[in-house]
């Protein structure tokens, strides 16, 4: 996996001097202020009843012609060419694994909460890095600084490394910052799919970056999410 773009620029470089740098900077202002442990549980009650529309794959696939991620400081493809691009890389390297093949056409799916048709969310409530609400913000979040305006960060329920949750707790058990990995994630979940849990693990957290990137949170993993990391790890 390449870690510059064309124009030579590190991917994902948050710090680099860009167009578009200082919109996702703000961007990130934002979502750190509202997601909170509230917020998340209410939108998670609110979208697992799947009760807005039914559609094949490939439909839905195509409404991604329409959305623009404000969160990424390097994409500017279309949103669905980004996931054909992502499933033939990873058909390539794994030709054999086409649960793999599935999960990188799927993964980003759920940033149609950002169409009319299934709410029409604000962008901090659909994209950007995912991150565990209910216990202290790690400081490898990216803009970890504008947490300090995040009601939870003064809340001593949800201030402290474990907050609501226990060593070990496993992953599935944690809640994350609401956007289209989780919402797929409870797609896939509530649609009975026949995914391994690698593929949902994938789904759920592929923008945790504070994890895979950083190493954090792992005092809240279970062994199954230590064996499903690794796929993560390949897949971004």
């Amino acid at each position: 996996m390449p870690t510059a773009n064309t124009f030579g620029q590190n991917f994902r470089d948050y710090e680099a001097e860009s167009e578009r740098q200082q919109g996702v900077e703000n961007f990130y202002k934002i979502i750190h202020i509202n997601q909170t442990y509230d917020f998340v549980k209410k939108m998670r009650e609110e979208y697992r009843k799947m009760d807005r529309v039914e559609m094949s794959i490939w439909e839905c696939c195509e409404l991604l012609n329409d959305v623009v991620d404000e969160s990424d400081p390097d994409l500017d493809e279309p949103q669905i060419e980004h996931l054909l691009q992502t499933a033939e890389a990873i058909r390539k390297d794994f030709p054999n694994e086409d649960w793999l093949h599935l999960t990188a056409l799927i993964h980003d799916l759920g940033k149609v909460l950002l169409l009319p048709i299934f709410g029409e969310l604000p962008q901090w409530a659909v994209v950007g890095d995912t991150y565990p609400v209910g216990c202290a913000f790690d400081e490898s979040i990216v803009h970890h600084e504008y947490f300090k305006e995040n009601p939870d960060y003064q809340n001593p329920a949800y201030n402290t490394k474990y907050g609501v949750y226990r060593e070990r707790c496993g992953l599935d058990n944690v809640m994350m910052s609401w956007g289209h990995d989780d919402y797929m994630y409870l797609v896939a979940k509530e649609n009975k799919s026949t995914l391994p849990s690698a593929g949902l693990f994938i789904i759920r957290y592929h923008s945790f970056y504070a994890l895979h990137r950083s190493g954090a949170y792992k005092h809240l993993m279970n062994e199954e999410d230590e064996e499903n990391l690794k796929w993560v790890q390949i897949f971004k």
